[in-house]
């Protein structure tokens, strides 16, 4: 398979996941949606429904659509990241590439379906929280610690499912996601995916957005290193865990 086509197979699938799962927060956050205070767990199935999609998209590359994912396979001694595709120096960059702009893109599309809500919006914090995560309580070291425990968890489990979107896989790891939304989603957001994290914060940052605010840089380097970290512990462990199938 050419890089070519991962690329695009990893950019429409990130974007997918990015506009679906960005959107769904939108539509919950944002003044006079018609899922106005729909609530968190509208939110988490929101998010399991969009890897859902963005699995299927995205099932030529192995459907990765998070660097974690990318970084854990790496890490774990995998031969390939999907069929055909060799882990090696050109191949890592790709995935790792097309995931960012693909959150950027999906962002943006998701802005447009809102954009008259996002002008009637009149809090900052509910603009940049459809498109980023942040946590609940400010504790640098703790909120580090939950994005890790988060990722380690969704790595892991893509493992051991087997590493690839095949049978089950897709609707497993949507649930995966669901699952650990309504455990640990609660005091950070649940980013656990960097690309998903900092392509649409960038997105928020760039777009011009009626009285958004701040993007938050301050916080952002944690959804991007907790999940990183979290990815490359779970590829480790899965090395030598038995019951991770090969």
């Amino acid at each position: 398979m050419s890089l070519g086509t991962v690329f695009l197979s990893e950019l429409f699938g990130t974007a997918i996941l990015t506009l679906l799962g960005c959107g769904v927060v939108a539509n919950v956050a944002l003044k006079g949606t018609k899922g106005n205070n729909g609530g968190f767990l509208m939110v988490t199935w929101g998010w399991g429904i969009a890897v859902f999609a963005g699995v299927f998209v995205a099932v030529k590359s192995g459907a990765h659509l998070n660097p974690a994912v990318t970084l854990g396979l790496l890490i774990n001694g995998k031969a390939e990241y999907a069929p055909g595709v060799a882990v090696d120096f050109a191949s890592t960059v790709t995935y790792f590439g097309a995931q960012l702009l693909g959150a950027i893109l999906g962002a943006v599309f998701m802005w447009a379906a809102h954009k008259q809500h996002f002008d009637v919006e009149p809090e900052p914090a509910n603009k940049l929280g459809v498109f980023a995560t942040g946590p609940a309580i400010r504790s640098t070291p703790w909120n580090l610690v939950t994005e890790i425990i988060g990722t380690f968890v969704l790595v892991f489990g893509i493992l051991t499912f087997g590493g690839t979107p095949s049978g089950l896989g897709p609707l497993a790891v949507a649930l995966l996601v669901v699952g650990i939304g309504v455990s640990l989603g609660g005091p950070t957001g649940y980013a656990i995916n960097p690309a998903r994290d900092l392509g649409p914060r960038i997105a928020h940052a760039l777009l011009p957005i009626k009285g958004k605010g701040s993007s938050d840089w301050g916080y952002s380097w944690i959804p991007v290193v907790g999940p990183l970290v979290g990815g490359a512990l779970a590829g480790v462990v899965a090395a030598v865990v038995p019951i991770v199938a090969p």
